[in-house]
């Protein structure tokens, strides 16, 4: 027969008479597979062949009999070349037989050395030694000259050499690696890239210190940690490229080091920054007090679509730009007489952060948007989350996915209990509980906060108002104190993201005006910290 007609052979009896062959002459059932895979392949390489073939199985078993033969050779030649024991136990076994007592160190510290060494250097060792190609193979694999191989190779032993001598201390020194943490804030849209997501893990967190600290090459970081520069390098570059590639947490410097890619502050610059403004909240309170109840009738004329608003549900819509009006007053200066060579940043997304202490500092700002849904075109929903208020929803949140929050929508003019399906009323139920709606006999009305999107533009106007000559002596003192600390602790090449500095600094303010205004019985936070207060919608018919 011929060799091509081996393949109509193969069935699931012959496969298991040969994995059963190969069980009966290996250690283990994984061992067994490999074996057999081997066999299978060997009889597939036959059969696509040409040439005759007496007889079938004397042919199969014979191939299944050499293949075995090669692969008991190479376990064997493995078995002598590689040791999968103990290695401090090879390395005394080593050490016994030269009659050497410093043999088994040295041979520790080499071993742990090359694992330190930069990848450019790392790689031609392992090329050179390991793989066994000649420096001109090399040269070509790696696409540079021979000479700069052999130099590698050269700086490669003479550091091996040099550093020997070092390895006591370094062998015993610890792993450096005490807890650190990081608040990471953002603006813009996450779902571009949010660099932050790649540091989850102590390690990144030390990497990402060090780098903060001043620029580090792999090595310098790796003797910090005493960690392999290997898995340093790699570290590195998945903070440099981030989530998506573009934005990173480092960024590599032109003289190869890594530094810092974003506003950075420790403790102790955070304190400074934080202390500009928290000195100046007794009179940043009392201004902001005087304002809202000089234009409180302002505030309750806005042309809301909800069928009744209060004032309490409109502060809370308001605080964020109320309690920022001094920092935005801060702001104004610095970039009109402190930064204003400085470029401004041309990025979807970006994040800024603190050293975590343990102190909490609310929080933030998300929305949705939608169209064509509950009988609108148009539908966009905000949200703020604070130490007093829970977020109902992150940015991107599906609404068509949220019955509580259609059923908020659709109950804008009005909606008939009555018209419920039971289903409906369910949700009704939990979105009263919280805060979407609120019951008047029969109908059911929205609670949060509802404009028109043709106002959206002026819905904080008011509010905006606090910026214009309230602060201006307080202002001008901390924008002149804070651009020293902005130039004095963050590099140069970040200045232009001085902006996100300004923000840190003003990082404890929401807190205490909202705690102040609570204190004052201007505001009233919501029960369990979820409610009406603080969501708000724009909608188009």
């Amino acid at each position: 027969m011929k060799k091509q007609d081996l393949l109509k052979e193969f069935d699931d009896e012959l496969l298991e008479k040969l994995f059963g062959f190969c069980y009966a002459r290996t250690k283990d059932s994984y061992e067994a597979e490999e074996l057999c895979s081997d066999i299978v392949f060997a009889l597939l390489k036959a059969a696509n062949t040409e040439g005759e073939i007496e007889s079938i199985y004397p042919f199969i078993w014979r191939v299944a009999r050499n293949v075995y033969a090669d692969f008991s050779d190479h376990r064997k030649k493995r078995s002598e070349t590689v040791y999968d024991g103990d290695s401090e136990e090879l390395f005394l076994k080593i050490a016994d037989e030269d009659n050497s007592e410093n043999t088994m160190e040295e041979l520790s510290f080499m071993y742990r050395r090359i694992a330190f060494l930069t990848k450019a250097y790392r790689e031609v060792m392992i090329l050179f030694y390991l793989d066994g190609l000649s420096t001109a193979e090399i040269a070509k694999k790696q696409g540079t000259s021979e000479g700069a191989v052999r130099q590698r190779l050269f700086s490669a032993r003479k550091k091996i050499k040099s550093e020997v001598e070092e390895m006591t201390d370094t062998y015993h020194k610890p792993v450096a690696l005490d807890k650190i943490n990081y608040v990471f804030w953002g603006t813009g849209k996450p779902s571009w890239g949010d660099p932050s997501k790649v540091c989850s893990r102590m390690f990144s967190h030390h990497v990402l210190w060090l780098c903060h600290k001043k620029p580090r090459t792999a090595s310098e970081i790796a003797e910090e940690l005493n960690v392999p520069t290997v898995y340093v390098e790699e570290e590195l570059e998945i903070l440099r490229k981030g989530e998506n590639g573009e934005y990173g947490l480092l960024r590599r410097l032109e003289n190869g080091k890594y530094g810092i890619n974003f506003v950075l502050f420790d403790k102790e610059v955070f304190e400074k920054a934080s202390a500009l403004y928290t000195e100046r909240l007794p009179k940043i309170c009392d201004i902001i007090l005087r304002y809202i109840e000089e234009h409180k009738e302002d505030y309750l004329a806005f042309p809301y679509l909800n069928k009744k608003v209060d004032m309490n549900l409109i502060l809370w819509q308001q605080i964020t730009k109320i309690s920022s009006a001094f920092s935005e007053n801060v702001k104004s200066i610095l970039k009109e007489k402190h930064f204003a060579d400085a470029t401004e940043l041309d990025r979807p997304y970006s994040i800024f952060g603190f050293e975590d202490h343990g102190k909490y500092y609310g929080g933030g700002m998300d929305g949705t948007y939608a169209e064509n849904i509950c009988g609108y075109s148009k539908v966009s929903i905000n949200n703020i989350y604070i130490s007093r208020i829970q977020a109902h929803f992150r940015y991107g949140h599906n609404i068509s996915r949220d019955p509580q929050l259609q059923l908020a929508i659709r109950a804008i003019e009005g909606l008939d209990i009555n018209s419920l399906t039971e289903q409906e009323k369910e949700h009704a139920a939990k979105s009263i509980e919280c805060g979407y709606l609120y019951r008047d006999g029969d109908m059911l009305y929205t609670k949060i906060l509802v404009t028109n999107i043709s106002d959206i533009d002026r819905v904080f106007d008011i509010s905006r108002g606090l910026r214009n000559g309230y602060f201006e002596e307080e202002a001008e003192f901390v924008a002149g104190k804070l651009a020293k600390l902005i130039n004095s602790s963050i590099p140069e090449y970040l200045h232009n993201e001085w902006t996100f500095a300004n923000v840190l600094a003003n990082a404890p303010v929401l807190d205490a005006v909202v705690e102040c205004l609570i204190e004052k019985g201007i505001l009233v936070p919501p029960e369990d910290g979820i409610g009406a207060e603080g969501c708000w919608m724009s909608v188009e018919k």
